[in-house]
């Protein structure tokens, strides 16, 4: 209904070709339309996010801040499914398989041994066990003469802190009695059972870390569900593990479980300090690169199975295609960060680089192998639409693609993804194999004269056309392989607008704030959530665009109202699984 909304008022329903509505007509439908629609969001609906294990990316980071260990999923787990809106914290697809079940407990078993074999960093984590002089003449009297162990409860009490502080931090929450008992008599077993004596402390304490490491309370995401048929606000420490798997792809640490405990999370001012906190951490540019690379698509660019054709490439490099990738997180970050403006995405005059990838696009004077923004005196160049990542991503693996180009404008910066084609009509690329590019334009110019093509592909084509002047690797040229001719970059969107080129396009997009506000709040909603966006969000789609566009695009507001929203705060029980005492056993 939102698409027939705006197709209506644009004037592009019905299709040419069709009788147009008069303005009664318009105004009648556009009524009706919209009043179903206000009727349908009258009544709040948060969505259903179902119990999920940690991501790979939040499983990798969750251990690096609980043990100081880093571990590289990549090797060792299964690669995650993406979902949703495109990303891989979705939950409908984020369940435990046997394999990984045994792929954790080797995880745990080396993660512990490692953080045990740096003793500095152990005893960071595990106080001594070893006791003065004057402690131990005091341990043997009194066994001696009272028939008591105290350095038996000495040790039992260094333990349970240890313990304590370890666990909380996994679990995300502090510890129920139960809970404490229950790993402590754990403790207590292995401690009595081990040998040698001498380091038998050591060995209980290891033996529960890796147990807490294999917890469910650890691996997975689970909130309560307390038989309830209405909306319900999450609990303080529920919300705290939202925010920092949304802000750091990780656990709370420990001052966000100190304002969970206290109840400030609920103050929507003091929950706004916690989140300006957490976004100046270093640790907010996992978000950014986990959520830049799953939005604009480039995240298999540095997987392996990613090709381009060698013979046809040479200079795509491994060494390249990592830069590219590197520029894109970069340049995100620091519209994050620093110049705290998202609309830069489009209309930034810098980028970063290092001298290999500045060699590459041809500009000179950058030196070494670290990435750094430079100002451009290209203005193609400038923002995600001259990026080497997008623009190889975005092509085949012997030459572009003007349609994968357009449909990436379309659904990245103007957030309407086509129509998927109509049923019976091959894909063009699988229909003729098309190895010179000079025969692309001519090619889909015949094919969008099918009306059934024509619809979508005559924005989606002409955008890409714009970009043509970038090869299939991101390089600038000015005419095809086999031709001294210009290449045509001209275009004309269906609202009117006309262009010439990526520099043209981009002055067009620009105008464009709007819905690129609404595509990038819907997509950092279902990131935030985990979950796809649906149309019970709608309004709170429309509140995150226009607080980007009321604060001249600046994140830190708008994330904070993704954190303060509705179905970010509140949830609903899932009727398959009511469990109204989640957390209560180890």
């Amino acid at each position: 209904f939102l698409r027939v909304i705006e197709h209506v008022e644009q004037g592009t329903m019905p299709p040419e070709g069709k009788p147009p509505l008069t303005k009664m007509e318009k105004d009648t439908l556009l009524f009706y339309v919209k009043k179903y629609i206000k009727d349908a969001l009258e009544r709040p609906d948060p969505g259903l996010i179902a119990s999920r294990r940690l991501s790979n990316r939040e499983y990798e980071y969750a251990i690096q801040d609980l043990t100081g260990i880093t571990v590289k999923t990549d090797s060792l787990l299964p690669r995650d499914p993406g979902g949703g809106e495109g990303f891989d914290n979705y939950s409908g697809t984020l369940y435990i398989t046997p394999l990984l079940v045994e792929r954790y407990f080797e995880v745990a078993e080396s993660v512990i041994k490692q953080m045990h074999q740096n003793t500095s960093l152990w005893r960071k984590y595990v106080p001594s066990e070893t006791f003065s002089w004057l402690q131990q003449i005091k341990h043997w009297w009194y066994r001696l003469v009272f028939d008591q162990d105290l350095a038996y409860d000495a040790i039992m009490q260094k333990a349970q802190a240890a313990i304590n502080s370890f666990a909380t931090l996994a679990y995300r929450r502090y510890l129920t009695p139960a809970e404490r008992d229950k790993l402590l008599s754990f403790f207590a077993e292995v401690y009595q059972n081990s040998s040698p004596k001498h380091s038998r402390y050591d060995q209980a304490i290891q033996e529960v870390f890796k147990a807490v490491l294999v917890s469910h309370h650890f691996l997975i995401r689970q909130e309560a569900d307390p038989p309830l048929k209405e909306p319900y606000p999450i609990s303080s420490f529920e919300l705290a593990t939202r925010i920092s798997s949304f802000l750091w792809c990780s656990i709370p640490d420990v001052e966000l479980l100190e304002a969970a405990y206290h109840e400030d999370l609920k103050n929507p001012e003091l929950l706004r300090k916690q989140v300006q906190r957490m976004l100046k951490d270093p640790k907010a540019k996992r978000m950014a690169e986990s959520f830049v690379t799953q939005w604009l698509e480039i995240d298999h660019l540095v997987q392996p199975e990613f090709e381009m054709d060698q013979a046809l490439f040479p200079e795509f490099s491994p060494e390249i295609r990592t830069a590219m990738y590197q520029e894109t997180v970069e340049y995100f970050n620091y519209t994050l960060s620093e110049s705290r403006n998202f609309f830069e995405l489009l209309n930034g005059d810098y980028t970063f680089l290092n001298q290999a990838l500045a060699d590459y696009y041809g500009i000179t004077g950058i030196q070494g192998s670290e990435m750094r923004r430079v100002a451009l005196q290209q203005p193609e160049r400038g923002g995600i639409l001259g990026m080497g990542s997008v623009l190889t991503t975005t092509s085949l693996p012997n030459r572009t693609s003007p349609v994968l180009r357009g449909k990436w404008v379309m659904e990245k910066v103007l957030s309407t993804p086509p129509k998927p084609p109509p049923p019976n009509v091959p894909d063009l690329e699988a229909t003729k194999e098309i190895h010179d590019e000079l025969t692309l334009r001519e090619a889909l110019v015949i094919h969008r004269e099918d009306p059934a093509c024509y619809g979508c592909h005559q924005d989606m084509d002409d955008l890409g056309f714009a970009l043509e002047n970038f090869d299939a690797i991101g390089r600038w040229r000015v005419n095809y392989r086999n031709s001294a001719q210009p290449i045509d970059v001209s275009g004309s969107l269906k609202s009117g607008e006309i262009f010439a080129g990526a520099v043209e396009l981009k002055a067009i997009l620009n105008t464009k704030e709007e819905q690129f506000a609404n595509g990038i709040s819907r997509k950092m909603l279902g990131f935030a959530l985990g979950r796809s966006i649906e149309f019970k969000d709608t309004k709170t789609i429309e509140a995150l665009a226009q607080v980007l566009l009321e604060n001249n695009f600046d994140p830190v507001p708008f994330i904070e109202e993704v954190v303060l929203s509705y179905p970010f705060q509140y949830k609903k029980t899932d009727q398959v699984v009511v469990d109204p005492d989640v957390g209560n056993d180890v």
